[in-house]
Parts: structure tokens; sequence; C-alpha cells
């Protein structure tokens, strides 16, 4: 199945590419440059606590316990 996002993402990096004539250190720094001109204020969102849960021990773990 031709998923049309996809595929439209796919022809809009080409054509940037193509225009570096796929020189990867050009690309990477032309998207810098957008980066920075049109950095936008990005959503930080606190982390979230997972609880303190026991995890049980590896089988390399258990059979350092059981030779003690």
């Amino acid at each position: 199945m031709i998923d049309p996002i996809v595929e439209e993402v796919r022809y809009f990096r080409n054509e940037h590419a193509k225009k570096f004539n796929y020189d990867l250190d050009a690309i990477c720094e032309d998207l810098k440059k957008h980066q920075l001109a049109y950095s936008h204020k990005l959503v930080r969102l606190k982390p979230k606590r997972i609880p303190n849960q026991r995890i049980p021990p590896t089988l390399v773990e258990r059979s350092s316990v059981a030779r003690s």
C-alpha cells in the first residue's frame, strides 16, 4: 500500500537533497540554518515519575547469588 503522506515527504526530501547535489554536509548546514532562522519555542513537560518497582534479578544475578 502506498501512503501518500510518506510519498510526499520523500518527494520533498529528494528535491531538497537535489539542490545540494546530494551532499550530506551541505544538506545538514542548510537544515541548521533553517532551524536557527525559524526555531519555535518547544513545550517542555516534566518527566513522569515511575513508581519504584522491584525488578526481578536476571539469570546472571541469580547464579551469582546462589554461589554466595
